[in-house]
């Protein structure tokens, strides 16, 4: 049965890329991105095997560490797992739980993250290939460490799903991952004084090395010094982590198959709410839905948390350093691709755009009126914000124009990918930690090809902004103003009536795409 389920989820991953030439692109590019980590992994790791064995042990437990810590948190309110096999799925053909549970592990190494994983963690102990006994109990510990990212992601998140599965919960959730990214600079900042001796990097190593995260990248350091006893307990926390991993999975997968997350009592209606107060036309009825969406959906409400937190992020990371003034350019740009998925977030209900009939560049410009009000002012009072706190009142012009012009950029070239692209997004009353199968090529290869898109259209204002405020140079400023304006108007409006032709010419196709997803 375990082998079953691995050829499973081969012939379900051979399957979806037969339905789109541009999740086989997805894939490949997803795929020569991993191969880059991995090459640079096993690159690091022999090179590591020529640096001295302290030092060798404390950045291989500390970068160790992070890697258990994001399969085990990053789901939690990012990518997801993949839920492909979904468990629910099995419920009716009598699968026992311990064939589910090894089936269910192996199939998670399938795919770019977990076999990026596998191959950067087999490949630690060629930084001990002076000390074979040492590149042995590496190599044990790579394997357990793997099976500690696989587990313990499916733990949590199996756990937790029907807790943070609640949208408020979910919202909060958001908001508080997103501040240990504060401290990426003190991480940071760690790092960079090992290289030169300090010893911050091994007092986290020394603590690390006795916790789940680090235990098992910590084995060939504790052979090397001799330190067996100190080996044992080690490889002690690692099994127990495991076990309880697996308890804790088993637990959480019998209570998700006889109670699926999401199941509900649908919400009380208080009155129209924003259809209400906006005007009834298409694009306000367009523009009413939106921002019901920004207030209630999640995946919206992501785009608005981590704004406030980017300039909190770069004081910290750089203190006392100008590197502040980019959160409000950084901030347009981020509220303004928001909307590069919103069809997709619509799901079957677009069928009511296509019925009403509804006009693309009405559809287009409803979710840009809403996204763009939220961002100009986010935008307006990050700058502000950040100049006040910077005391770079000259820079105010240039970055106000840097803003305003990325903000519009990104909502036209948002306006394009949402109308050219959907894939699958997990639907409400779905475990939120999942991803469909196909959505990580599909949004990969939209994301990429966006982003290129906007980032040559924004240079200009960007490149402008940029000298002015090194150079301090009113002018430049005003012309950052000026460029801005220009190039973001342009690129609205011929983003917008691009996308809604798109729209009205291929509006079917992509209903037809998505319905294909349930």
């Amino acid at each position: 049965m375990v082998a079953h389920l691995v050829r499973l989820k081969l012939t379900l991953l051979r399957n979806g890329l037969r339905r789109s030439v541009w999740q086989v692109i997805g894939l490949i590019v997803a795929a020569l991105y991993g191969l880059s980590f991995a090459a640079a992994a096993v690159a690091g790791s022999v090179a590591l095997g020529f640096v001295e064995v302290a030092l060798r042990a404390d950045i291989l437990v500390v970068v160790g560490s992070l890697v258990v810590a994001g399969w085990w948190l990053v789901p939690l309110v990012a990518f997801g797992v993949d839920a492909t096999l979904d468990p629910r799925r099995f419920v009716t053909f009598g699968v026992t739980r311990r064939d589910l549970l090894v089936g269910l592990t192996i199939a998670g190494l399938i795919g770019i993250p977990g076999l990026v994983t596998a191959l950067g963690a087999l490949a630690t102990p060629l930084a001990w290939w002076r000390t074979p006994v040492a590149a042995v109990a590496a190599l044990v510990g790579a394997v357990l460490a793997v099976l500690t990212c696989t587990i313990g992601a499916r733990a949590t998140t199996t756990a937790l799903a029907p807790v943070i599965g609640r949208r408020r919960v979910r919202e909060v959730v958001a908001a508080l991952a997103v501040l240990p990214f504060i401290f990426l600079g003190p991480i940071t900042s760690a790092f960079t004084g090992a290289a030169t001796g300090v010893e911050g990097i091994s007092a986290a190593a020394r603590v690390l090395a006795w916790t789940p995260f680090g235990a098992p990248w910590a084995f060939a350091p504790a052979v090397v010094a001799g330190e067996w006893g100190a080996l044992a307990l080690r490889l002690l926390v690692v099994l127990l982590t495991i076990v309880l991993a697996l308890r804790v999975w088993s637990w959480a997968l019998d209570r998700t198959l006889t109670d699926p997350v999401g199941e509900g009592g649908s919400a009380q209606s208080r009155g129209l709410g924003w259809f209400g107060r906006l005007p009834a036309t298409q694009t306000g009825a367009v523009a009413a839905r939106a921002a019901s969406y920004w207030v209630r959906d999640p995946r919206y409400a992501v785009a608005v948390i981590i704004v406030p937190v980017l300039p909190v992020l770069l004081a910290f990371s750089n203190p006392g350093s100008a590197i502040v003034l980019v959160a409000g350019p950084v901030a347009a740009f981020t509220v303004g691709w928001s909307i590069s998925a919103d069809v997709a977030y619509d799901g079957t209900a677009f069928w009511t755009h296509l019925a009403a009939p509804l006009r693309g560049a009405a559809d287009r410009w409803g979710r840009v009126v809403v996204a763009g009000t939220i961002g100009l002012v986010m935008t307006t009072v990050m700058v502000v914000g950040t100049v006040w706190y910077a005391d770079r009142w000259d820079a105010l012009p240039a970055l106000l124009g840097a803003g305003v012009g990325l903000l519009l950029i990104a909502l036209g070239g948002a306006s394009v990918v949402s109308a050219a692209v959907v894939y699958p997004v997990q639907l409400p009353g779905e475990n939120p930690f999942g991803t469909k199968q196909g959505a990580s090529a599909a949004a990969f290869t939209s994301q990429f090809a966006g982003f290129v898109a906007v980032g040559t259209i924004g240079a200009p204002v960007a490149v402008l902004a940029l000298l002015s405020v090194v150079r301090e140079s009113a002018a430049l400023g005003w012309a950052a103003v000026a460029v801005g304006a220009v190039s973001g108007v342009l690129a609205l409006l011929g983003g917008v009536r691009l996308g809604g032709s798109m729209l009205e010419r291929r509006g079917p196709d992509l209903l037809q795409r998505m319905r294909s997803f349930t």
